[in-house]
């Protein structure tokens, strides 16, 4: 087997040391963008990025993402933020600000479909996902030597009916306290609502299908009897309602009747394995902002 070395892409920690992520959601109403430029400038910092979206402007929510540099970032961040407070309050605001330079670390989960796993390590390999995978968890063996030769642990937690919560037990063990987000990466099994609560956001799932399309199992051999001709993939935020929960990124390709069920497969791992790709980079780079069952997604 080719043997791969454990990269963590470093080309822009330099150019990036000294950047952040603001983003935030609050009731809509006037001043708001005005606020968080002044109280960046006067705090020394230099705005690189803003996005704004409103769901409408009269009593809606709003939502902003800034980037801004801001010299000594690391030392400066702490009285930044509680500087912030006084700000937030007065708009209402959730807010999050974080550096650039501290990569998320990503549990990913795997069963025996290794497409989206395999893409999401080339991506990371190649520094175009700027992240850490900290590891892998799976109930199969069937990747593990693959997933070893990148240097990322790999944690072997089998599942059965019986066995369920003592299984999702020692999954929280091994992932502990400072994993960002949980990639489920084709992982074949339903997550619990206790699991969910610990990561409530921060759970990503590629389903393989347009959603709320052909739910349950074998999905392309239900596409190919209803004689479908566009075939998807959707990545969601995980939920306690099934494939339900609120909706990262879609998409879908043609398909026509002389493909057969496998044509449709292949096709699909390919859809699925870039869509996921997406959704893991928009939230790594703090582009998502979640609201009741919908995403607001700056990309």
């Amino acid at each position: 087997m080719e043997r791969h070395v454990k990269h963590h892409p470093n080309s822009t920690l330099s150019a990036h040391e000294n950047r952040a992520r603001m983003l935030v959601s609050c009731p809509d109403g006037p001043g708001i963008v005005a606020a968080v430029s002044r109280f960046l400038y006067e705090h020394g910092a230099n705005i690189v990025q803003s996005d704004q979206y409103t769901m409408d402007p009269s009593g809606g929510m709003f939502f902003m993402r800034v980037e801004f540099d801001l010299p000594n970032l690391s030392a400066a961040q702490p009285q930044l933020e509680q500087d912030f407070v006084a700000v937030a309050e007065q708009f209402r605001m959730e807010w999050t600000i974080s550096a650039v330079s501290r990569k998320k670390k990503l549990a990913i989960f795997v069963s025996k479909e290794d497409h989206c796993l395999v893409e999401l390590l080339w991506q990371w390999q190649a520094g175009d996902l700027d992240a850490d995978i900290a590891m892998v968890v799976s109930n199969h063996l069937d990747m593990k030597e693959y997933v070893e030769s990148f240097g990322i642990p790999y944690h072997h937690i089998p599942v059965t009916p019986d066995t369920k919560p003592e299984a999702e037990r020692r999954q929280l063990e091994v992932i502990g306290d400072d994993i960002d987000v949980i990639i489920l990466a084709r992982y074949m099994q339903i997550i619990s609502p206790k699991f969910i609560e610990h990561y409530r956001n921060r759970i990503i799932n590629i389903h393989h299908s347009f959603l709320p399309a052909f739910v349950g199992g074998k999905p392309y051999a239900q596409a190919y009897n209803r004689g479908v001709k566009i075939i998807g993939a959707t990545a969601h935020y995980v939920t306690e309602e099934l494939d339900g929960g609120p909706i990262i990124e879609q998409d879908v390709q043609r398909v026509s009747h002389g493909d057969d069920v496998n044509e449709l497969k292949r096709i699909g791992r390919t859809i699925e394995r870039v869509v996921l790709a997406r959704a893991v980079k928009w939230h790594v780079e703090d582009r998502i902002l979640v609201h009741e069952n919908k995403t607001v997604v700056f990309n």
